[in-house]
């Protein structure tokens, strides 16, 4: 195979690849919106707008078998994706031929909304494991009972649950439920209600708990807040009740044995550092290492830069912005032996080869986790202080925002165009004959832009990394109009039920209805893909 050039694979043979066991990254690397909107179902979001600063993490093995594919108003995208894998040294990089209408054209379906796997997992678990759910009328008139003794457990992300929760309720993300829950709820008579926005959430940490064999009984809160926000009733907002910081030793003993109990029931392996020194020299296999503990945790250092932090609730909801090559093999570690098993069996049902790491404190010297920074040799970096003393300097300079299209619709610089990387060959003419100033929310992703920009041929380039207050604060001209950017522009949003979270009923129940259709949706073998209750 010649490595500067992709191959193509046809729709079938495709389907044939994504069932046959050998590892696959299979990447859409559209923005993220149109992702959204109508995707494969195994397919990994990889925009191109940034794609070399994740394809290393998500793909880290240069010789996997890589598919990349868009749809027909994508294909220069989808080429310069695979030429930007190939630059990066990635030997076996294919475009799916036809994209995505050739997909659909061969029989094939495809899928809205994100996370699908494991939003599809959740409710094949529920209904496999009868996970017992409550509704939120039925859970409301529990805490307003004076009688009763229930304690409600948000198994979110702190960010998401200080967004909107329920009135009373403890923040206690679903990686932390192991080994936390029992310090929220230490009275075996107290129930334990489990919820998020939606589904999936509360049904895998109610299922967990009941896993663990917690002496509670324990629901799933039926279609999380957004059911609770459909039966009228009040959501809390920007709450800090927290999950507990300490557990004593003297009480994880007991939680080690239960989630061991639970690794010996999913036949979770165990490897050592050893071998996973010796896994990593091996260059015939896909492995990530993911640290499943909070982000203070795995903050305070001790393990390679090469571990990668994956809090374990979410690594169960949105494991494919984790681990992006199929059939890899995952290792996961805790340091206290409670959280990786329950993330574990989880995995292992998802259909991921996943093992424990027995003694990560030994991994010791790894290489170091690759990353990627383009060479630019006529690109500048600006701060925000000097915002407006380039731009009165250089009155003739082209002004692109890159920032997310919402931000820019929000507001932006009066003489400045958005833009996003697939769309960049649209002002290179201009570019090439003057200086550019480009915008946004971080460098990294500006850096990609200023490569391209040069390689185009442009000789000054001045990157600026700004938000609405620096805009403001530079005295320029500003532009605060929604309808300046329309809707079809912002390929970097979904719009997908985009509301649902923000008082629009139909919306909720719109996504409510999606989530629960998906297993209607899928075929045999990808229904198969998943081993529920092995």
């Amino acid at each position: 195979m010649n490595p500067t050039t992709p191959q193509y694979v046809e729709a079938r043979q495709l389907k044939r690849w994504i069932h046959d066991g050998a590892e696959l990254a299979l990447l859409d690397v559209r923005e993220h919106g149109q992702y959204g909107e109508d995707h494969l179902f195994f397919a990994t979001p990889l925009p191109y707008s940034g794609l070399e600063l994740a394809v290393l993490r998500l793909v880290p093995r240069k010789a996997t078998r890589v598919v990349v594919y868009g749809d027909e108003a994508t294909e220069g995208a989808v080429r310069s994706s695979a030429d930007a894998l190939l630059r990066l040294g990635y030997s076996n990089v294919h475009i799916l031929r036809g994209g995505i209408e050739a997909w659909k054209a061969a029989g094939h379906a495809t899928f809205a909304g994100v996370n699908l796997p494991s939003k599809t997992f959740g409710e094949l678990a529920e209904h496999a494991y009868k996970t017992p759910s409550v509704s939120a009328s039925e859970l409301y008139g529990m805490l307003n009972d004076g009688s009763s003794k229930v304690v409600v457990l948000d198994g979110r992300p702190i960010p998401e649950y200080r967004k909107m929760n329920i009135p009373g309720s403890y923040c206690c993300p679903n990686g932390e439920l192991a080994l936390r829950a029992q310090e929220l709820a230490p009275d075996p008579d107290t129930t334990i209600v489990v919820n998020c926005a939606g589904r999936t959430r509360s049904i895998i940490g109610a299922q967990t708990l009941i896993h663990l064999d917690v002496p509670n009984k324990v629901y799933a809160l039926e279609n999380g807040t957004q059911g609770w926000f459909l039966e009228d009733l009040p959501l809390e907002h920007g709450s800090s009740r927290l999950y507990p910081d300490h557990v004593a030793e003297s009480a994880q003993a007991g939680l080690r044995e239960r989630a061991a109990r639970l690794a010996s029931r999913f036949k979770i392996g165990a490897v050592d550092a050893g071998q996973v020194r010796e896994w990593l020299r091996d260059d015939a296999r896909t492995v990530f290492l993911c640290d499943v503990r909070t982000e203070e945790e795995f903050n305070a250092g001790g393990l390679p830069s090469l571990v990668q932090h994956a809090p374990g609730g979410q690594l169960i909801q949105a494991t494919d912005q984790y681990l992006g090559v199929r059939g890899a093999r995952v290792v996961l570690c805790d340091l206290d032996g409670i959280r990786a098993p329950v993330v574990a069996s989880w995995l292992k049902q998802l259909g991921w080869d996943v093992c424990l790491l027995k003694n990560p404190e030994a991994l010791g010297e790894l290489p170091q986790a690759p990353s990627y920074a383009p060479d630019l040799g006529h690109t500048t970096i600006l701060s925000a202080d000097h915002l407006a003393e380039y731009v009165r300097s250089h009155p003739q300079a082209l002004v692109l925002d890159a920032r997310p299209s919402s931000q820019y619709r929000a507001l932006s610089l009066r003489d400045s165009a958005w833009v996003i990387r697939p769309a960049l060959a649209t002002h290179v003419d201009d570019a090439a004959s003057g200086p550019v100033l480009i915008l946004g929310a971080g460098l990294a992703a500006l850096s990609l832009l200023a490569r391209d920009l040069e390689e185009a041929g442009c000789r000054s380039v001045a990157l600026c990394v700004v938000d609405a207050a620096g805009l403001k604060a530079s005295g320029l001209p500003l532009v605060a109009d929604g309808d300046r950017l329309p809707d079809s522009a912002c390929i970097d949003y979904l719009f997908f039920v985009h509301d649902r979270h923000d008082g629009n009923k139909e919306a909720a129940r719109k996504y409510l209805e999606w989530e629960t259709n998906l297993v209607a949706q899928l075929d045999e073998q990808e229904r198969n893909t998943f081993s529920i209750g092995i």
